[in-house]
């Protein structure tokens, strides 16, 4: 029995499976708790997207934000994919996996000098440069090392993602890109560099976005001011659509890749801009419902108002239900024949804030584990070591087989950097 939105994820004689692969033996073998993504999840979820621009000159750069395990880095980068950085770190990871710096594109819009130089010591795509301000730097330093940049700028294009606050980024209030009406100005800028050299224009609304018109109106938006700035001599080469696009946590249905790829083609073609690279840079969508979070039951807790169960994951492991107040589904990887009763599900951290999931209906017992699903990205990636907590362990499945792909952390290893005064 598979699980909704959930293909890699299923039941089988009681017994939840990640692939082939039953999570209760992954819980036994790695301990808890524990990340563990389907490699075959990521390849099926990039699938469509190769697909579609198929026919096209095109570069899909995976946003490492999402996560960025070395080996999940691995897996896109031996498919083909290029990779979407906000960091100097970032790139650093990329390189250590085995990615071509040529085809990453370096967006984020605190870049340092000291980022910038190493970018360009590798040979990155390009820069998503995101203010008038970051320009003149890049420019600066473009030339104090005999180089020219290849830039692109974020355009801030004004329309709603219709998604969480705080992941939204197309808004005019939002930190990012540079302003709608300010973007032909910037560019026109960024040619007058001579330490610079505009390739492309990049926009970018939001994450977990589950409808196309969002998509279809930042394109029309980008498309008038790629118009606008060809008109004055400059030549753009790509269109940086971002990324984005939403999965499935409980009961959202967002499009298909393929079929929103083919609707934004679409819209490109009938404008007349069919001839230009395409450029997309998916994160969720590749590797969010790959990935489950493992953790086993300490306590069940009744109380007057609320029944707790009490699991060894804590938000310093799954940021995103604090935070967001995410809705993620929470389910038992060892079907019981008994009624469920209705739980918090909570962590040990030193937080009311501290919980994966709010009035679930669970059949479980202490010792028994559940697995928090969706959990392929901004899970791991997130995780902090709060309250000295160290960081879970990853788990890479593929079929019947299982890697550990980054061990347990230890807690003396969290404070090796640190030093006490002199006495």
């Amino acid at each position: 029995m598979h699980l909704p939105g959930h293909p890699h994820v299923a039941y089988r004689d009681g017994q939840l499976h990640l692939d082939e692969l039953a999570l209760d033996e992954l819980g036994a073998r790695f301990g808890t708790p524990l990340y563990a993504y389907s490699r075959r999840a990521m390849l099926a979820a990039l699938a469509p997207y190769q697909r579609a621009l198929a026919s096209r000159d095109h570069l899909i750069c995976y946003a490492m934000k999402a996560n960025s395990n070395l080996a999940v880095l691995q897996t896109f980068a031996q498919a083909g994919c290029g990779f979407d950085i906000v960091s100097g770190g970032e790139l650093e990871r990329v390189l250590a996996a085995g990615g071509d710096a040529s085809k990453v594109v370096f967006s984020g819009l605190g870049k340092t000098r000291a980022e910038m130089a190493r970018a360009l010591e590798v040979g990155v795509h390009c820069f998503n440069v995101e203010s008038e301000a970051e320009l003149e730097v890049l420019s600066e330093v473009a030339r104090a090392h005999g180089r020219r940049a290849p830039v692109s700028l974020r355009v801030n294009p004004d329309v709603d993602a219709k998604t969480h606050p705080y992941i939204s980024t197309g808004l005019k209030g939002n930190k990012f890109g540079v302003a709608h009406d300010r973007a032909l100005h910037a560019y026109r800028r960024a040619a007058e560099l001579p330490g610079l050299e505009v390739i492309g224009i990049d926009c970018h609304i939001g994450s977990q976005i589950t409808e196309a018109d969002p998509y279809l109106d930042a394109i029309d938006r980008v498309l008038d001011l790629v118009e606008a700035i060809e008109s004055h001599g400059l030549r753009i080469a790509h269109l940086d659509l971002g990324g984005g696009l939403g999965i499935t946590y409980t009961d959202e249905v967002p499009p298909a890749a393929d079929v929103l790829i083919e609707r934004m083609l679409q819209r490109i073609d009938a404008r007349g801009h069919g001839h230009r690279a395409i450029v997309l840079e998916p994160g969720r969508s590749l590797v969010g419902n790959s990935g489950v979070l493992l953790t086993e039951v300490l306590y069940l807790k009744p109380g007057e108002a609320k029944n707790f169960c009490v699991v060894d994951a804590a938000m310093n492991d799954l940021m995103r239900p604090a935070m967001y107040e995410a809705l993620m589904a929470i389910v038992p990887t060892s079907l019981r024949d008994a009624a469920p009763s209705t739980y918090d599900v909570v962590g040990p951290i030193c937080e009311s804030g501290d919980w994966l999931g709010r009035d679930r209906a669970l059949a479980v017992r202490p010792g028994d584990r559940l697995a928090v699903l969706s959990a392929g990205a901004y899970g791991m990636s997130m995780a902090s070591n709060y309250n000295t907590r160290g960081r879970a362990a990853e788990v890479l499945v593929d079929g019947d087989q299982a890697w550990l792909i980054r061990d347990r952390e230890d807690p003396r290893a969290l404070f090796a950097g640190e030093h006490l005064l002199p006495r």
